[in-house]
């Protein structure tokens, strides 16, 4: 029978305390890879919000915890039409009404969001809840909020609302056919994105 002296006990328990900080750093390190893999520039804004990495990951992952109870469902092709319709309306009325179609575009995708089974907060909790699936997309739905409300004081320009206006069509994409879409529901007409050069600019000149 081996026996230990009391200083091989004492190296041997060291040893362990040094394993299982090792390992517990190495989980740590490996959360926070996933975290930063999952949600891209979300979590350095996060980070750049709460002041450290570790009030950012907590907050992140009760994002995701509180996600996780959410019924979320797919869209119906009835839905994935009507809204749709909705987009192209909104589209069409920019051309004579831009703030008017910015407000209702943020309306439309409130819509969406309730149909896909997201509760319908305050906007912060909001945009929060669409970081957790749609990480790389909920900054320009933050954009174009923003900047609805700085026109709301007298300072965006029919510039900045088109510009919000192609930060809503992202989102509504995103919400509407990635991953909603049930299979062979239409999408929207690609001619007629905001994001072509010339589209949305008559009321400019």
């Amino acid at each position: 029978m081996v026996t230990l002296t009391p200083l091989e006990i004492g190296l041997g328990l060291v040893v362990l305390v040094l394993l299982a900080g090792m390992f517990v750093l190495l989980m740590r390190n490996r959360h926070r890879a996933n975290l930063r893999s999952k949600f891209g520039p979300e979590y350095s804004r996060t980070v750049e919000e709460v002041g450290s990495s570790r009030r950012a990951e907590a907050e992140l992952q009760e994002r995701e915890r509180r996600v996780a109870n959410f019924s979320l469902r797919r869209l119906s092709p009835q839905q994935v039409d009507m809204f749709n319709d909705g987009w192209m309306k909104v589209q069409s009325q920019f051309v004579d009404d831009p703030q008017g179609a910015v407000s209702r575009a943020d309306v439309l995708l409130t819509e969406v969001m309730e149909a896909r089974g997201y509760p319908i907060a305050d906007f912060d909790r909001r945009s929060a809840d669409l970081s957790v699936d749609h990480p790389e997309v909920v900054q320009n739905y933050r954009s174009a909020h923003d900047i609805a409300i700085r026109h709301a004081r007298g300072e965006a320009d029919t510039e900045d609302l088109r510009q919000a206006m192609i930060h809503y069509r992202a989102l509504f994409e995103e919400l509407v056919h990635e991953p909603g879409e049930p299979d062979g529901a239409s999408r929207l007409p690609r001619q007629s994105r905001f994001g072509d050069a010339d589209y949305g600019r008559r009321d400019l000149h």
